[in-house]
C-alpha cells in the first residue's frame, strides 16, 4: 500500500510550512503499509524550543488554510517534540536532541521516503552543493 495522492499533497503543504520557519532535516516517510491509521509521517527539527513551537504553529496554520483541521496535538507546551495529527499526515517536530534520541527514522527504516518540494538550502543535497562550487584552478 502507498500513501494517497491527497496525503502527498498535504505532506507538501506541511513541509513547505516547516521550511518557511527554518526547520532542519525534513524527512517524509510513507507509513501507510504498517500503519492503518495514517499514510505519512513528516519529521522536522527545530534548533530551540521556540523554533519547534513556531514550526508546529506554521504547519497548523497552513494546513488549516488548506481546509485540514488538527485532529490531535501533543507536546506544544514543552516545545521538545510536538506531534500534530491531521489524519492522513502526522507531523513530528522535534528539538534536535530529542530527534536524535528517539530516532524515528531508524524505527521506521523499512518505510520508503517521499521526496519533498522545498526550496531552502537545508533541503539541498550535499552533491548539489558540491556541483555548484567553483572549480579549483
Amino acid at each position: 500500500m502507498t500513501a494517497t495522492p491527497r496525503a502527498i499533497e498535504l505532506l507538501q503543504i506541511a513541509a513547505r510550512a516547516a521550511d518557511d520557519k527554518q526547520a532542519d532535516d525534513l524527512v517524509a516517510l510513507d507509513v501507510s503499509g504498517p500503519l492503518p491509521l495514517t499514510d505519512v509521517f513528516l519529521l522536522a527539527t527545530g534548533r530551540s524550543e521556540r523554533n519547534v513551537v513556531a514550526i508546529a504553529g506554521e504547519i497548523e496554520d497552513k494546513m488549516l488554510e488548506a481546509g485540514v483541521k488538527t485532529l490531535r496535538r501533543e507536546g506544544r507546551a514543552e516545545g521538545r517534540w510536538v506531534l500534530l495529527d491531521f489524519g492522513d499526515v502526522v507531523a513530528h517536530v522535534f528539538h534536535d536532541e530529542d530527534r536524535q534520541y528517539y530516532a524515528l527514522e531508524r524505527l521506521w527504516s523499512d518505510c520508503p521516503t517521499i521526496p519533498l518540494d522545498v526550496l531552502s538550502e537545508s533541503a539541498t543535497a550535499p552533491a548539489e552543493l558540491a556541483a555548484d562550487a567553483p572549480a579549483e584552478a
